[in-house]
């Protein structure tokens, strides 16, 4: 791979018009996972909040990664997990500008729920996690807004690789 090129692409890219409706977009992404995060940080009282027979509003500070896999109460493991998660986010910005229309959209929504959760991680040193899906005694990894868009902006990815041919 041309490096050299790829950088001159990016460049490029960066600047272009066509741009902006995607970073608008990541930009509303990122605002409703805030909104919706200290909506519950500011509000919770402790108890669970029961929505209906499906879904629960439940506060769990999250310091791993996505389910809370890697959950851990070393300093060390949250900092390099932190790091390695920023290094991912920039290069999924890097990916963003440089794809073409179809991709950004679904880069936007990775990038946008990324950043989310991402910020959390410097500010809170955890994500906070709310949503509690259940049937019965079955409770699904609790989650939050951003970590939908990534769901469907990763679901898109593996759909787009299937079904769109280049």
């Amino acid at each position: 791979m041309n490096y050299h090129l790829s950088f001159q692409k990016f460049k490029n890219q960066l600047l272009k018009k066509k741009n902006i409706f995607y970073f608008f977009m990541i930009i509303i992404i990122f605002s409703l996972d805030r909104f919706s995060k200290l909506k519950i940080i500011n509000q919770f009282n402790g108890d669970t909040l029961y929505i209906n027979d499906f879904i629960n509003f439940d506060l769990i500070w999250n310091t791993g990664i996505g389910f809370g896999l890697l959950s851990s109460n070393s300093f060390l493991l949250y900092n390099f997990i932190t790091i390695f998660i920023g290094l991912v986010v920039l290069i999924l910005i890097y990916i963003f500008i440089i794809s073409d229309k179809y991709e950004k959209f679904i880069y936007a929504l990775i990038v946008g729920g990324a950043l989310g959760n991402f910020y959390d991680r410097l500010i809170y040193q955890a994500v906070p996690d709310f949503i509690d899906l259940h049937y019965n005694n079955f409770h699904w990894f609790t989650f939050n807004v951003a970590d939908i868009f990534i769901t469907l902006g990763i679901l898109a990815f593996i759909l787009s690789n299937f079904y769109i041919k280049k």
